[in-house]
C-alpha cells in the first residue's frame, strides 16, 4: 500500500518525465530511457528502448537476465540494477535485442523503480 508521501513523490516525478493520465496508454514516454521488461517467466530485460511497436519492443545496451541461472530473485536483480545504474554502472550484456510483446507483462523507467537498500554481498564473498 503506498503512503501519501510515495504517491506524492510518484506524482511529481510523472509531472517532470511528461505523464499524464490521458498518456497511460502510450510507451512514447519511455523511448529514449532505460527501461525494465519484466516477463511471467525467468527472463528479464533492462536497457534503453529504441523503439516498439505491435510486434514488441527494440533495446539497445541491454541486459538480458535469466533468473534460473542464477540465486537473486527478479526483483532483487532490478534493485541492484537500479543501484549500479544511479551510481553510473550497468551490466550490458547484448547491444542490441528485440523482445515479443507477448512475453512483457509490465514496462517501467528503472528510474522509476523504488530502491530497497543497496547491493548485497552474497554470504561468503570477498573472504
Amino acid at each position: 500500500m503506498w503512503s501519501k508521501e510515495t504517491a506524492l513523490r510518484a506524482a511529481v516525478k510523472d509531472r517532470r518525465h511528461g505523464v499524464h493520465e490521458r498518456a497511460g496508454n502510450s510507451l512514447d514516454c519511455f523511448v529514449g530511457r532505460c527501461v525494465v521488461l519484466d516477463t511471467q517467466g525467468p527472463l528479464v530485460y533492462i536497457g534503453l528502448l529504441e523503439a516498439y511497436g505491435e510486434r514488441g519492443y527494440w533495446l539497445a545496451q541491454a541486459d538480458v537476465h535469466d533468473r534460473s541461472e542464477g540465486h537473486s530473485t527478479k526483483e532483487k536483480y532490478i534493485n541492484d540494477a537500479c543501484v549500479l545504474a544511479r551510481e553510473g554502472m550497468r551490466a550490458i550484456n547484448r547491444q542490441r535485442v528485440f523482445v515479443e510483446r507477448g512475453a512483457v507483462v509490465s514496462v517501467s523507467a528503472l528510474d522509476d523503480v523504488l530502491v530497497d537498500g543497496g547491493i548485497e554481498e552474497p554470504e561468503g564473498a570477498g573472504t
